[in-house]
Parts: structure tokens; C-alpha cells; sequence
């Protein structure tokens, strides 16, 4: 059992791989569900969370609470999916957004520019000029909205266990491909990652529920033991610790609470 993230571009066969790996493994498949989820779940429109998760922030709009806040919320809504394993999630930022998880194979899926511009002009009927010009845009968006957001470039290999080039490599070659990894012992569901998702998972619901209302907190938990750190005076870190109070009072799982104040929030948080 395992979890498989499939980072794609545009046009790329991403989706018919990951929709037939899914069938071929006997997985739930998703990609949109998520944000419907998350729109549902935090009462946000849909858009403005598909514009968070697609659209190059500006400077100043980079670590607006808003954004931060969309991203948290849609976290929270993948983990919920994924917890349970046996998932290929499509979508951007997957293996971002479940950076830390073990049994998680992440696999980008790429194709050759000129097919996909033939692709695009197919489907949206427009020129070659026009097509190859919307495919750039829409690479440089997404590019630039992990870049500024994780400090990594979507197209670097190392981010991915497997990059598969679908030109000499066929879809189903892909499918195979991927298939035989997502059942080799790395991948596995053991059950000390098992506990990594379900502190994971604690984490990210807490922090979906601090972001709106707090800017630069941070979460992480460990075997149920959730760690708060907040950036601020004592006041605001008091304040901080009534609402996380609140939040875990409702959670499933959660030993110990504790909220620190911190000028810097250590790695690995949320």
C-alpha cells in the first residue's frame, strides 16, 4: 500500500497516467476533490484556492495570511484523502505538501513541448504561436509559485523518486513503470510512518485552524504531542495557546499541547 503523488505541466499525459495507475493498483484517484474539500470545509470559494495554489504570488502577496491560510486548508483536506493510503493524487504541489512522509512515491511526469503544444492547439483550437505561448505562462506560474513559496524549482529531478519522459516511453510504459515502484518495500505502509501521517495529519488540522487568525505559527507533532511555536510577545503567544486549546479539545488522538514562543520557527513545522 502506498501513497503516489504525480506532478505534471499542462498537456503533459499526467492525468491519463494517473487516473490508469490508480485503476491498475485498484486506488482512489483525486486531484480536484481536494479543493473542493478544502472550499467546503473552510467556506472558501473554490477559485480563490485554485488561484493560491497556481498563481506566482507578488512580493508582497507572498506570505499574506490569505494565501498561507488557502495553502493550510487545502494540506489539511489532501492528508484527510491520504491517510488511509492506497491514492494517487494529480494536483500541484503534492509532493510539497506531503514533504516528510515516507511511504509517499512522488513521480513527476513530463513530455516533449512540441506535443504538448499540438495537444493544446487540438483541444482549444488556437495557433501553434498561441498555444506554445499559454503553455510557457501557465510553466512559468507554476514555477514561480513553488519557487517563492518552497525555495525549490518544480523541474529539479532531485524532488522526485521517479521522472518519467513520455515520448519513447509510452503511458503505459508509465503505468507499468510506476505500478511496479508503488509496491517496493520504500513505499510501504509500516507502521512507524503510519504514526508520521497520523502526527502529520494533526499538525496540518491544527494549523488549519490557527492560520486564519495568526501569522507566522508553527506546528508539528510527534507520537500525539503537538508542538506550537509562535512568533511574538507573551501576550500573543497566550493567545495563540487558548485557540490551539480550543482546536485540539475537539481532536481525536492528541496527548500534550505545548505553544513556545519562538523568533524563528525550527524546520519541520507546518
Amino acid at each position: 500500500m502506498a501513497i503516489i503523488t504525480i506532478s505534471r505541466g499542462s498537456y503533459s499525459k499526467g492525468k491519463e497516467v494517473a487516473e490508469k495507475v490508480a485503476s491498475r493498483l485498484g486506488y482512489q484517484c483525486i486531484s480536484r476533490d481536494v479543493l473542493l474539500d478544502a472550499s467546503e470545509n473552510f467556506h472558501v470559494p473554490e477559485m480563490k484556492l485554485v488561484r493560491a495554489i497556481h498563481d506566482a504570488p507578488s512580493i508582497l502577496d507572498r506570505f499574506s495570511r490569505s494565501r498561507q491560510a488557502f495553502i493550510a486548508y487545502i494540506r489539511c483536506a489532501l492528508v484527510q484523502y491520504v491517510k488511509e493510503d492506497n491514492v494517487v493524487y494529480h494536483g500541484l504541489a503534492g509532493h510539497l505538501l506531503l514533504k516528510g512522509i515516507p511511504h509517499v512515491l512522488k513521480v513527476r511526469v513530463i513530455a516533449d513541448l512540441h506535443d504538448r503544444v499540438r495537444a493544446e492547439m487540438k483541444r482549444e483550437k488556437v495557433s501553434e504561436k498561441a498555444a506554445r505561448s499559454l503553455l510557457l505562462k501557465d510553466d512559468e506560474e507554476r514555477r514561480k509559485w513553488t519557487q517563492s513559496l518552497y525555495g525549490v524549482d518544480p523541474w529539479d529531478s532531485a524532488l522526485y523518486d521517479l521522472v518519467v519522459h513520455i515520448r519513447k516511453l509510452t503511458v503505459e510504459d508509465a503505468i507499468d513503470i510506476i505500478s511496479d515502484a508503488a509496491v517496493r518495500a520504500p513505499f510501504k505502509t509500516l507502521k512507524q510512518t503510519q504514526q508520521k501521517m497520523e502526527d502529520y495529519g494533526m499538525a496540518c488540522q491544527l494549523k488549519a485552524g490557527l492560520v486564519d487568525s495568526f501569522d507566522n505559527v508553527g506546528v508539528k507533532s510527534e507520537y500525539g504531542n503537538i508542538l506550537v511555536y509562535a512568533n511574538g510577545n507573551e501576550h500573543h503567544v497566550q493567545k495563540v495557546r487558548k485557540k490551539a486549546m480550543e482546536i485540539t479539545g475537539k481532536m481525536t488522538g492528541v496527548n500534550e499541547l505545548e505553544v513556545h514562543a519562538a523568533q524563528k520557527l525550527p524546520p519541520n513545522t507546518v
